[in-house]
């Protein structure tokens, strides 16, 4: 098979699910340079999205003027600043007007600000957590990362949610029961390298049903998580070994290298979201392309679906629902 040719068949599946749903509603928060604009732009004529522009109205304007991007027939909400703009996009989600957030062009920590605020935010019980979803060339599926972005060096009760967080994603994106990897530098456990202690507390912790939905197996290093070979070298037997669908990292700093080791090295794409939140939270870089920014919007408008039907299932909307883990 030609490698280029299918290069990017993970993402044009999902990107291909998503024509059979509405567009989410979405407000994109201070989209004020042509690449945030662009994207959110371009994932409303993929009938994806529909946007909501939350920033200041002129310089929006200014910005799709100059760059020739169309805005005829999507809402504009005036914002006088970036800090504005991610309050009034975060009390959208939380009123229920969108059901995904976008970041524009702020700093990511201007948003996850707003959106963790303890009285006007929209924080559930759950620990908030990014994930990469990565379309790597020489990986035959959909590779997640967990967390790169948001938790720095987290606890284990705080990877418990960061590994449940992206089971139910996995579980949004059609894989059943997903293969949870949880990495360290070595597939021993040793009281030297405490994430492997985490990552045997983390299987056990399955074992009782603290964590569910997903098959985990840890400590593995990376090429017994990834490579059906170094596995068998390793004699490691389990059904996740060299399979993995998610790999749960040891800390923001190795996930993110990893992460970038991946796009840069192996000319992976990252399609990114945040998870934990009452809404999906849409992370783009001006650095992504067309296709990687439609596949973040394509996740997160198949995760909020999920969402909904699960709301739907116990009989609340979203918003009921955080209202009443808040009670």
């Amino acid at each position: 098979m030609d490698m280029d040719a299918s290069r990017h068949e993970k993402y044009d599946a999902l990107i291909a699910r998503c024509r059979s749903l509405p567009p989410i509603p979405t407000a994109v928060a201070h989209p004020c340079d042509a690449s945030s604009l662009a994207g959110a732009v371009e994932a409303a004529g993929a009938g994806i999205v529909r946007p909501i522009l939350v920033g200041p109205e002129a310089k929006i304007r200014l910005v799709a003027r100059e760059n020739d991007i169309a805005l005829s027939g999507i809402q504009i909400i005036d914002a006088a600043h970036s800090h504005a703009a991610a309050e009034k996009a975060v009390e959208l989600a939380r009123t229920g007007e969108v059901a995904a957030l976008m970041k524009g062009s702020l700093h990511t920590d201007e948003l996850m600000a707003a959106v963790v605020r303890k009285d006007t935010g929209i924080r559930t019980q759950r620990r908030i957590s990014h994930v990469f979803i990565m379309d790597v060339p020489t990986y035959p599926k959909p590779l997640f990362i967990t967390d790169a972005a948001v938790n720095i060096a987290p606890t284990l009760e705080e990877k418990v949610d960061i590994v449940q967080n992206a089971i139910e994603l996995a579980h949004a994106l059609r894989i059943e029961k997903p293969k949870v990897a949880i990495l360290s530098a070595v597939e021993t456990i040793t009281s030297k390298i405490p994430s492997t202690i985490d990552a045997a507390a983390l299987c056990k912790m399955a074992e009782r049903g603290q964590i569910t939905g997903g098959l985990l197996e840890g400590p593995l290093a990376l090429d017994n998580a990834i490579s059906p070979a170094a596995a068998a070298i390793k004699q490691i037997s389990s059904p996740v070994a060299g399979d993995a669908d998610i790999l749960l990292v040891p800390d923001l700093e190795a996930g993110n290298m990893l992460a970038k080791e991946l796009s840069f090295l192996a000319n992976a794409d990252a399609a990114g979201i945040v998870l934990g939140a009452r809404v999906p939270i849409i992370l783009t870089s001006r650095a992504d392309n067309v296709r990687t920014r439609m596949a973040s919007c394509a996740v997160a408008a198949l995760y909020a679906q999920a969402l909904r039907l699960a709301a739907a299932a116990v009989g609340k909307l979203p918003e009921e629902q955080a209202a009443a883990e808040r009670r």
